[in-house]
């Protein structure tokens, strides 16, 4: 009963920058959101609601539910630049930060690589030994995004150009933290009028935007928005002290409220967006407020009630954000594998389409169960142990 007690009143204390708890529901609810888009892809189940008179469908969210990969992006901009904003902090060594990011993802993403890679070669998915090889190395170099052929073209995860422009971030990563550190307001300028620059460019010469939508130039105001919202957070941390009082909590609540409504609206809004080019646009046109809204949600959620932040950041919500990853890179497969096999019957050949209730809700359940099951035997099984062992080799501490 005392830990349990002690574990309540630590959602009453203002959250450290070692582990924002709130942050763990974000996460998970980011990729949660995800997952559905791609599970409703394949199932077509768009859940709703009757309450009396009123009518409340979830068909939006799901039909913008790829606009969450841009709050992935921001996530994790927003924890990459976190450790440099305490006071005294040293500023980001290169090789250090490459080692800690190497061992965070890479051996999860070889091994997901090289999954789907010989899935594709048993399958026959390549026409030739070259195409094979040439799709193989741009991903295990996490160019994958810069070529047609590995990127739409390729039978190897679609999922995992976040990673290439995760990577490519990566490298750039330690000068523009030391820029901003050292010049805020100029370095975020910057990277936003290039982001800018670069969608506009994209919007107005490009007739066919699949290939440039997506690549790291459109996303560098998302990074920086996430290097404010970490800023931010470790200010309000300094001025409110250990506790805040209970208008503080009930003023940030009731922000996190507005930042809600206002990301449900800009989902509702790129939800009607109708045509493939239609919906890459409107997703380059709202990126930016969209990560502004939910950079300002990741913030003021950390200082909101004791209920809410308990709803974000118990240890259901800490355990599904540990297998996050693994996550994100296998349900999609998952849920594509369950539909070609036919596993669940139904009298239907296309029960996607002919409005099959119980089949849809029975795939969209099963698809997020096996996807939870598998991403928990890889991230304790094989992402943990290996990540461990990696940290001793490397003389690396563990850090976000």
């Amino acid at each position: 009963m005392q830990k349990a007690a002690e574990y309540f009143r630590s959602f009453r204390r203002t959250p450290d920058d070692t582990h924002i708890d709130t942050l763990d529901g974000l996460r998970v609810l980011i990729i949660l959101i995800v997952g559905w888009f791609h599970i409703w892809q394949q199932s077509w189940f768009s859940p709703y609601f009757s309450m009396g008179k009123t009518y409340i469908s979830l068909d939006f969210l799901l039909r913008s539910g790829y606009m969450w990969v841009d709050g992935m992006l921001l996530l994790s901009g927003f924890l990459l630049y976190l450790p440099y904003t305490r006071s005294g902090s040293k500023l980001p060594g290169a090789v250090p930060f490459y080692k800690r990011r190497l061992v965070r993802i890479l051996p999860s993403y070889l091994l997901c690589v090289a999954f789907f890679f010989a899935g594709a070669c048993f399958e026959g998915r390549y026409g030739s030994v070259l195409d094979a090889v040439k799709d193989l190395a741009a991903h295990l170099t996490f160019t994958h995004t810069f070529f047609y052929f590995s990127y739409l073209g390729s039978p190897i995860n679609g999922v995992l150009w976040t990673l290439a422009v995760e990577v490519q971030f990566y490298l750039l990563f330690p000068l523009l933290a030391r820029c901003f550190k050292k010049k805020p307001v100029i370095t975020y300028i910057v990277m936003a009028a290039a982001a800018f620059v670069y969608r506009y460019y994209v919007g107005a010469t490009k007739p066919d935007t699949s290939m440039w939508f997506n690549q790291l130039p459109a996303f560098l105001d998302v990074y920086a928005n996430g290097f404010v919202a970490a800023s931010a957070f470790a200010a309000l941390r300094k001025t409110l002290g250990e506790q805040a009082d209970s208008k503080v909590k009930i003023f940030f609540t009731a922000l996190t409220v507005v930042c809600v409504c206002l990301l449900l609206q800009i989902a509702r809004a790129q939800a009607g967006s109708m045509g493939y080019d239609a919906i890459r646009q409107g997703q380059m046109d709202r990126r930016f407020s969209f990560t502004a809204v939910l950079a300002c949600l990741m913030v003021c959620s950390a200082f909101s009630c004791t209920a809410l932040r308990f709803l974000l950041g118990n240890r259901v919500m800490r355990y599904l954000a540990a297998i996050s990853f693994q996550f994100y890179m296998y349900h999609q497969w998952i849920a594509v594998k369950l539909r070609e096999i036919k596993f669940i019957p139904s009298a239907s050949e296309t029960p996607w389409s002919s409005s099959d209730h119980v089949w849809q809700v029975s795939f969209t359940v099963l698809s997020f169960v096996l996807a939870i099951l598998l991403s928990t035997l890889i991230t304790y099984l094989f992402e943990r142990p290996v990540a461990r062992a990696l940290r001793r080799k490397l003389g690396v501490q563990k850090k976000t």
